[in-house]
């Protein structure tokens, strides 16, 4: 029998990088609502009293840059100055430019079929049968946790947390197969006047027991705001940057990833897309019964519709090889920058809700890349 611990994290939507993101996304949702061909890539930086945003930006929308940060930062819960950071009073800096043109030429074309991706790179889609979302335990647990803190404090249930926090899950496996919680790591922000002893009591019983249920046990390690005090947070304690924050966003350290954020691109980015269309089509994989486990790699060169290289890892789970898994995915997913976008109707005001508690594994009709439509097709094609 081999007993491995496998941990992941997440962050709350107040953490200085996720603020980051969310307002990177939501001024991409607003011109795509203006003008869904809008070509963007927006950086954000925060820091106390302070909000930077740079990039490039091509759209026939107009938008009102400060507008969108300020209402982001409000529904994050940054509403006051006693938090350190403030919708009203942080100073909004901006710098956008147009995208080069060297870049539109091999993107803005006249067919779908014939647009090319907006940059090199790799991207990796990644899927388990292990949780109903088929996504890894640690992760799925790790952002049920931020998800939890988020709520707890909206709802007026824990009114004394404030919007920054993290969560760490530690999973024991035997065999490949998650058994218990080994070890649970919450840190939230909380108001000065907060008891450390409630703080961990309520967080025990309203954040961490809700979540993990019968996974605890009496052998599991139960860590929460372990240096005593988590008062200065968010941009005040930390300066957050756009796409710090990949491994969170996506399978929590199981699997690859090629390196590339999302938050702040539109989908002509294959960063995006392509990491997209590589978790849809692990999905499928899985949810066909194909493999227990799949990691799907897809590699594109700028300016070129197809993909230069696929691969497959099943992890010796699979009921074919591989590499005829390969054949199947040519076969059956869309695979250019154009037709995936198409295949998945990217072109939507939908990114700003990704920015926080990852991108994948969750129950919304609008993550279409979340969707198991191909499965069928795949199993008849595959013969299992």
């Amino acid at each position: 029998m081999t007993r491995r611990l496998i941990t992941s994290e997440s962050v709350t939507e107040g953490h200085p990088d996720k603020v980051c993101d969310q307002i990177s996304d939501g001024i991409l949702d607003a011109l795509l609502r203006k003008d869904p061909n809008s070509r963007v890539a927006v950086e954000t930086l925060v820091t106390r009293g302070m909000a930077l945003v740079a990039g490039e930006v091509t759209s026939n929308g107009y938008i009102d840059v400060q507008e969108v940060i300020r209402d982001t930062i409000h529904k994050i819960g940054y509403d006051d100055m006693k938090k350190g950071f403030d919708f009203d009073s942080a100073a909004v800096l901006t710098a956008i430019h147009p995208q080069s043109p060297d870049i539109a030429q091999g993107v803005v074309k006249q067919t779908i079929q014939e647009q090319g991706a907006g940059d090199q790179g790799m991207m990796y889609g990644y899927a388990s049968d292990e949780t109903p979302e088929l996504m890894p335990l640690p992760i799925v647990l790790a952002h049920k946790l931020t998800m939890r803190l988020a709520q707890v404090r909206k709802d007026g249930s824990l009114p004394y947390l404030g919007p920054d926090g993290k969560s760490q899950v530690t999973i024991e496996y035997e065999d490949a197969i998650p058994k218990r919680v080994e070890t649970v790591v919450i840190a939230t922000q909380h108001h000065e006047k907060a008891k450390i002893d409630k703080v961990r009591s309520d967080i025990l019983e309203k954040v961490i027991k809700p979540v993990i249920g019968k996974l605890m046990d009496s052998k599991t390690k139960v860590h929460i705001n372990a240096t005593g005090r988590f008062v200065i947070g968010g941009p005040a304690a930390d300066s957050g940057v756009t796409g710090r924050k990949i491994i969170v966003d996506t399978y929590g350290g199981v699997g690859r990833h090629g390196g590339g954020a999302f938050s702040g691109k539109d989908p002509s980015k294959v960063d995006r897309s392509g990491a997209y269309a590589a978790r849809y089509i692990a999905k499928n994989i899985v949810a066909s019964g194909i493999a227990k486990k799949c990691e799907v790699q897809l590699a594109y060169s700028i300016g070129v519709p197809e993909p230069v290289g696929i691969y497959v890892d099943t992890f010796e789970t699979g009921k074919i090889a591989d590499d005829e898994i390969v054949n199947l995915i040519r076969k059956v997913f869309p695979l250019s920058p154009g037709k995936i976008i198409k295949e998945l109707n990217l072109k939507r005001p939908i990114y700003q809700k990704t920015a926080a508690y990852g991108h994948f594994g969750r129950d919304d009709p609008d993550f279409t890349w979340e969707k198991t439509d191909k499965a069928n097709e795949l199993k008849k094609l595959a013969g299992v």
